[in-house]
């Protein structure tokens, strides 16, 4: 699969960078607010707890509080406003890297780091996050806001993790509307602090200093009357001043009609009318920019109308200090777009369509795509896109993401739009899902297209033939002939010609034709450094070494395994199925040279990445373990490289027609069977199901949690779970991470 990224304009980095700066920038309070939350700051400040957490409903003043406390902390502040975006682990964790980076002199590398780990959110990504935090040199504290954006599991699971390495003297502070997960545990331990709805809420004395700040006086039976109507809740309580400032009586209820009501009367009507239209028609934004908004109301006023209603208005709230972006209150932008289905009823999708487009033709793709999902009646135009953004967000680690528009978009429509069932193939391949895999494969076998993919490849043909010669369910002489017909149909243009030619080269290895395979080979790792493919860069190098070193030529295969290394080094592949055989030829190397250090830290990488090996990439699978079952053998590991024979046999059963490999295989077989000696035989390694479920123990999820994460039964767990014990000779689950990250199995 083709790794190479459009060139990024300037443009598009600038507008990446507005982005991130609004999403990292702690708002500064526009006004006093009446009611100070600095004894709830100091009690939570002073607790010394790692974990503070503030859950309540929308218009309890979280914000404020989070914003208060900001703005009187002597300690470094890392905030992250959360939005849908970061519903993903990757991403969730290049925002936390990027706010610590941004507060923590020498962490400024952090984020290129964990965006480099996309592979594994859970294995490295998060103890990465989680280790650098730890080593901090000062305290500091850490600001989540709206925490509940984010409700993929994944990124709990990776949260958990992370807030591990909050040191002694920092603190992580979350606001949240919904319960939040990792407070289970950090209860149980004793260390959180939480701040509620009831902590939040007015008393008398906090109703009669809201109603003083609006100049109204309030007897004590009058306040404690309105914190009864109101329980307390702090909008319900400022929306009661304003209605008696007004000259009403302040009779009101928390419930969605007042609000809907209050704000009609109060927060709209009072506005000229092409004020109330900006605001109904602006509400589809998640975030506002002068720019934006002329997009897509066909404008060019929008800069003044947002600097006079961020001035008048307190439900528009600018999110960095140049005053470039803003948003609406939650509460508020749910009413604004209340009106608008109300009063224009037709004309959301258009204005959605129109931000997508903005932010496709400034590059940022990823967001494009959100607000065409919204759209249902743009769903072609979303599948295009979909397509065409796919490899970028794949290259980013963001895995989740794509999973997630592939189920928005749902198989039907992938179905109807050949070249991103391709894609769909290519994904759950590499993932190492193999029955998902020859779903693909198969809904491609019956489909056709005729015009150009979105992708880049010469037609849908040629893409299914590179997807279909890679998964080889037909046998080494259709995998020869896709190799070839994809060969012939990618110009030297293509961004797919590489990966024809990789292709190539394998399927010529399969049909025991070696020196036009080496040929195939060299040609696809010029071509793909050309188009910095990493995946045909290291794939080639890692072939190159493997046939260089069978000839005896050592100082040759050590160029090409030094390639390699450096390829996956500099992209964080360490867990990519593609990287196994790389890492299997450096042990190799090094096991010639006789640094048996370096062999055992070759032989772990490339045993912890091989889960991601299955059928659905067999010839890759399948050669990687050989040549690491060889490695075993040398070493008088014998029990470790009959493991990985059974693990090849279970490959083979699905996948028997591998040509000159499966003769390989048993040639092999045949030396063990006829060598077999006494001697040091080692333990078992950790079977592929028991890498997946290692990560899950640095969590607090119960067995049962696990199992539903991995989808499979509780008593597989449990069963796992004792096999890794067994294995470690340990007796419990930090035993057995602590053993598991000494030997290289997590972290980073």
């Amino acid at each position: 699969m083709r790794e190479d990224a459009p060139a990024v304009g300037a443009s598009e980095l600038e507008l990446d960078r507005q982005l991130l700066d609004a999403k990292l920038t702690a708002p500064r309070l526009t006004r006093r607010s009446p009611v100070s939350r600095a004894p709830l700051v100091a009690a939570a400040r002073s607790s010394a707890r790692r974990i503070v957490a503030v859950t309540a409903p929308a218009g309890y003043g979280k914000s404020t509080l989070m914003a208060q406390w900001a703005s009187t902390e002597a300690r470094p502040v890392a905030w992250v406003s959360l939005d849908r975006f970061d519903d993903d682990p990757i991403a969730l964790l290049v925002v936390l890297a990027e706010a610590y980076g941004r507060i923590m002199p020498g962490a400024e590398h952090l984020t290129d780091a964990v965006r480099g780990y996309g592979g594994s959110a859970l294995g490295r990504a998060a103890p990465l996050v989680a280790t650098a935090l730890r080593a901090s040199r000062a305290p500091f504290m850490l600001m989540l806001d709206d925490l509940h954006e984010v409700q993929n599991p994944a990124c709990h699971d990776v949260l958990s993790v992370v807030i591990t390495g909050i040191p002694p003297g920092s603190q992580l502070l979350t606001a949240s509307r919904a319960e939040q997960p990792h407070l289970a545990h950090a209860r149980a331990v004793g260390e959180s602090i939480e701040i509620t709805a009831g902590d939040l809420a007015f008393d008398a004395s906090g109703a009669r200093e809201v109603f003083a700040d609006a100049d109204l006086a309030l007897s004590p039976e009058e306040a404690l009357e309105v914190v009864e109507r109101t329980e307390g809740w702090p909008v319900g309580v400022s929306l009661a001043a304003a209605i008696m400032r007004d000259g009403g009586t302040p009779t009101v209820s928390g419930d969605d009609r007042f609000i809907a009501d209050y704000l009609y009367q109060e927060a709209l009507m009072s506005l000229p009318e092409h004020q109330q239209r900006f605001l109904r028609r602006t509400a589809v934004l998640e975030n506002l920019s002068a720019a934006l908004c002329d997009a897509i109301l066909g404008t060019d006023d929008a800069g003044m109308l947002l600097r006079e209603l961020s001035a008048s208005n307190s439900f528009l709230m600018p999110l960095d200090r140049r005053r470039e972006w803003y948003r609406y209150h939650g509460l508020f932008r749910e009413f604004l777009l209340a009106e608008l289905t109300r009063t224009e009823p037709d004309l959301a999708p258009g204005l959605r369509v129109r931000a997508a487009s903005w932010f496709e033709d400034r590059g940022t793709h990823a967001v494009a795509v959100e607000y065409l999902l919204d759209v249902p009646t743009e769903r072609t135009k979303a599948i295009h896109l979909v397509a065409a953004t796919t490899l970028d967000a794949y290259q980013l680690g963001l895995l989740t993401t794509v999973q997630r528009w592939y189920r928005t978009i749902g198989d039907r429509a992938i179905e109807e739009y050949p070249p991103l069932a391709v894609y769909a193939g290519w994904i759950t391949a590499l993932a190492g899902h193999p029955d998902e895999a020859d779903r693909w494969a198969a809904v491609l076998a019956e489909a056709s297209y005729d015009r150009p993919p979105d992708d880049g490849s010469a037609s849908f043909d040629s893409a299914r033939a590179m997807l279909r010669s890679f998964m080889c369910a037909g046998g080494p002489e259709q995998a020869l002939a896709d190799a070839r017909y994809a060969v012939a149909s990618e110009p030297s243009t293509s961004p797919w010609r590489d990966q024809a030619l990789v292709i190539l080269g394998e399927a010529q290895l399969l049909a025991g034709d070696v020196e036009r395979a080496k040929a195939s080979f060299a040609e696809g790792s010029v071509v793909a450094a050309a188009h910095d493919n990493t995946d045909g860069l290291v794939t080639a190098e890692s072939e190159l070494a493997r046939l260089m070193m069978d000839d005896g030529q050592w100082v040759e295969g050590a160029g090409h395994v030094q390639t390699a290394l450096e390829a996956i080094d500099a992209h964080g592949m360490d867990d990519y199925a593609l990287s196994v055989l790389a890492f299997a030829e450096a042990a190799r190397l090094a096991l010639h040279q006789g640094d048996l250090q370096a062999v055992r830290r070759h032989v772990t990488r490339a045993m912890r990445a091989r889960p991601a090996c299955t059928s659905a990439m067999p010839y890759i699978s399948v050669r990687a373990r050989l040549q690491l079952a060889k490695l075993h053998w040398a070493l008088n590991d014998h029990i470790t490289a009959h493991h990985l024979l059974r693990e090849i046999e279970d490959i083979v059963i699905r996948r028997p027609h591998l040509g000159a490999l499966v003769d390989q295989v048993e040639e092999f077989r045949n030396l063990v069977a006829s060598t077999e000696r006494t001697g040091w035989t080692g333990g078992p390694p950790l079977s592929p199901a028991e890498l997946r479920l290692l990560p899950y123990l640095q969590t607090h999820l119960s067995n049962a949690e696990i199992a539903a994460r991995l989808y499979v039964s509780r008593n597989t767990v449990n069963s796992e779970l004792a096999s890794i014990y067994r294995k470690f000779n340990v007796s419990k689950r930090s035993e057995a991470v602590q053993r598991a990250t000494e030997v290289g199995l997590l972290g980073a």
